[in-house]
């Protein structure tokens, strides 16, 4: 058995060097040097360095635990279904955000046992927050030195002007659906991660993601989120998302604050 707390205090160090590594490079947009992926998405220099970092100090920490990682080469299914231990990791979550120099990227780094993840650090680097969870034991977010226990709020989704997580301007036919049964909702846009994140902190309370995402997008966000009360709902299983799936691709979801 692993010491988690002591794991996650090690991982959030290294998520705030990863961050650190990412902010030298934000600070200097002629050294973004975008390139783009096979399926057109953007990826820059930070993205690489980030990983460098994590990949290199997760594999010091825990040298017997693999590590699945946005910018690694895939690991084939045929491997990764004998995991019990694994990293998820997106070093930066919200390439286009990046570019787009909004601040709305994080540093995500989520552990998995069988599938399920049990330990989230998600890292903001433009504010320094960082927020973690371990299963059974809590969410917390630390600004500033002061940590503190996050709690979403609880709601009815028949409630008057819940907070709905989307896009202000491009919403797909799925989510205006979704968005139309709600009670005069409130549409509230956020990149990244960061979109779990305020539903754990009750800043607005359902996110409907019925778009493609990939693994590490949601892993470490949704045990800080589940810790909270809320929960992260497969649209086709009604279940928690799963990990470590024959296909990295989710399915998908609804995420919800602490709704009744």
């Amino acid at each position: 058995m692993y010491d988690l707390n002591a794991i996650c205090e090690e991982v959030k160090k290294i998520a705030i060097d990863a961050g650190n590594a990412i902010m030298e490079i934000y600070q200097n947009e002629e050294s973004f040097g975008v390139t783009h992926k096979k399926d057109d998405s953007p990826l820059t220099i930070a993205d690489g360095k980030a990983n460098q970092i994590i990949c290199d100090n997760l594999a010091k920490l825990t040298p017997n635990i693999p590590i699945i990682s946005e910018e690694n080469k895939e690991i084939d299914y045929s491997e990764r279904k004998s995991f019990d231990y694994a990293w998820l990791v997106d070093p930066l979550d919200g390439t286009k955000e990046f570019i787009k120099r909004n601040g709305d990227f994080t540093v995500n780094i989520a552990l998995l046992h069988y599938g399920k993840t049990v330990m989230g650090i998600v890292y903001i680097p433009v504010t320094e927050a960082i927020y973690s969870a371990i299963y059974g034991e809590g969410a917390h977010e630390t600004v500033g030195g002061k940590t503190t226990k996050l709690k979403a709020p609880k709601f009815g989704m028949k409630d008057k002007g819940i907070g709905v997580v989307c896009s202000r301007s491009h919403l797909n036919e799925g989510t205006a659906n979704f968005i139309a049964q709600l009670n005069e909702p409130e549409k509230v846009s956020r990149g990244s991660s960061l979109k779990f994140l305020i539903l754990a902190k009750g800043e607005a309370h359902v996110y409907p993601r019925l778009a493609p995402t990939m693994e590490w997008d949601t892993g470490a966000a949704q045990i800080i989120l589940e810790e909270a009360g809320g929960k992260v709902i497969s649209e086709d299983t009604k279940q928690p998302l799963a990990y470590n799936k024959e296909n990295l691709l989710n399915p998908y979801f609804i995420a919800y604050g602490n709704v009744q």
